[in-house]
């Protein structure tokens, strides 16, 4: 469904440059039940180009324990995902639209690398090996006089809107941030 979406998309493209291959990039954003990198609670995922995003999704997850430490921050309970999919159902759904992709954006690679890792582990999934790009690091080269650079101050420089800690709203503006480095002639 994601391919014939991303190939009808840019079929209907009508820049002037609809001859040059596309290349698609992903952008992905982990919200945790508590400091346990395997208790991924939400996940968001968009696949984009140079210039729109083509695509975004969001799912809950339920975490291997019910405990839930960060609800304050995102607002996700284990009432919202006591009957939700696990880990390793959710990736089934995510892996194959990670297919032809360049790398996936994640604002503070560190972390969302490394809660992707943990749940993989958790539940005997190969890690996958993709490259991670972070925009963080990428927002502070190019734009190094913002007071700060995380997610919710580089949105607002960018005019990026932004719904802060919901897995889908954060990867939707990670995503416009690579987008927005694109613009500017930035190279990965």
């Amino acid at each position: 469904k994601l391919t014939n979406l991303i190939i009808k998309k840019l079929k209907n493209n009508d820049d002037k440059d609809k001859n040059e291959i596309k290349e698609l990039y992903a952008a992905i954003d982990f919200e945790t039940a508590n400091k346990d990198r395997n208790s991924a609670c939400a996940v968001g995922l968009a696949i984009f180009t140079k210039k729109e995003i083509i695509s975004s999704d969001y799912y809950l997850i339920k975490p291997p324990i019910n405990n839930f430490e960060f609800t304050h921050i995102h607002k996700i309970s284990w009432e919202d995902v006591r009957n939700k999919k696990t880990f390793n159902y959710i990736w089934n759904i995510i892996l194959p639209k990670l297919n032809n992709i360049k790398f996936i954006a994640a604002h503070n690679r560190a972390f969302d690398r490394s809660v992707l890792n943990a749940c993989c582990d958790h539940y005997g999934i190969n890690n996958p090996k993709i490259n991670f790009v972070c925009t963080v690091n990428l927002s502070r080269k190019l734009w190094p006089d913002l007071r700060n650079h995380k997610l919710n101050t580089v949105s607002n420089f960018l005019n990026i809107p932004l719904i802060h800690h919901h897995a889908k709203s954060d990867t939707e503006a990670c995503a416009k941030i690579v987008i927005k480095a694109f613009e500017e002639n930035w190279r990965n």
